[in-house]
């Protein structure tokens, strides 16, 4: 189109067309929410505990509803097939979360690790959801811990487990009575998540402390660790194929 002149006739300059924005990856990985990042804060020792809790409610029902959704689709695949479509996916996004907070220095570093340990949490419910196991059950938040090797044993992880759900409860009723300093928080805080995404603890929560070593362990060390997840996944959850989950356990 020809762009009109003015009345005095000068001519007018072209309107140039609108920058596109690119959009956000749609696997880029996601933050843990920011109430669970208050409640590891406040208690940083369960942390794992608070976040596998957490993963469950929030993320159990996402990881139901995409395996209906993909059986659906794909009605002729196996539980093995959709299994290595969510590790291949939440691989990928492990590969990424070292770059989600773009802040440096050791809060950064606790931001990627909880990044990553969240990524992997959704990862393991998808898969159990992919062998038909129900990613809801109260048992997952157990099998989290276990096979991120923050527990050695299923036992161990459930007495924990429940003294985390009770210092939620009591966070709830009566606050934070933390007056721990903030610096010596985040750095207990950055050690027990590392622990749960299954780096060293030392050389990842330091990562963006110290020049040059996140260019060392960035993405290698994440999609490390979470395919070694995954196998640990899989090899669980094979063994249930499309069996129901037992009742929870009665006290």
């Amino acid at each position: 189109m020809t762009d009109s002149a003015p009345a005095d006739g000068q001519p007018v300059a072209p309107t140039p067309p609108p920058v596109a924005v690119p959009a956000a990856p749609q696997d880029a990985p996601e933050a843990p929410p920011a109430k669970l990042w208050d409640r590891m804060r406040e208690d940083p020792q369960y942390a794992p505990e608070h976040l596998a809790l957490e993963a469950v409610r929030r993320l159990g029902p996402e990881a139901a509803q995409w395996a209906a959704r993909a059986r659906a689709e794909q009605p002729g695949a196996s539980a093995e097939a959709l299994a290595e479509q969510a590790a291949r996916r939440f691989v990928n996004r492990a590969r990424l979360s070292g770059a989600v907070s773009g802040a440096a220095g050791l809060p950064g570093a606790v931001i990627d690790v909880g990044v990553l340990a969240w990524t992997q949490a959704r990862m393991v419910l998808h898969i159990a959801a992919a062998y038909g196991v129900d990613p809801v059950h109260p048992d997952r938040a157990t099998d989290l811990l276990v096979l991120q090797k923050v527990h050695k044993v299923a036992e161990s992880a459930r007495l924990a487990l429940g003294v985390a759900a009770g210092r939620e409860r009591a966070g709830a009723l009566f606050g934070s009575g933390g007056q721990n300093p903030l610096g010596k928080v985040m750095l207990r805080l950055g050690v027990r998540l590392a622990q749960m995404a299954g780096v060293r603890a030392a050389k990842r929560v330091f990562a963006k402390v110290v020049p040059g070593a996140a260019i060392i362990l960035g993405t290698w060390a994440n999609s490390s660790a979470t395919k070694d997840l995954a196998e640990r996944s899989r090899a669980l959850y094979r063994q249930y194929g499309t069996a129901t989950v037992p009742e929870p356990r009665r006290p």
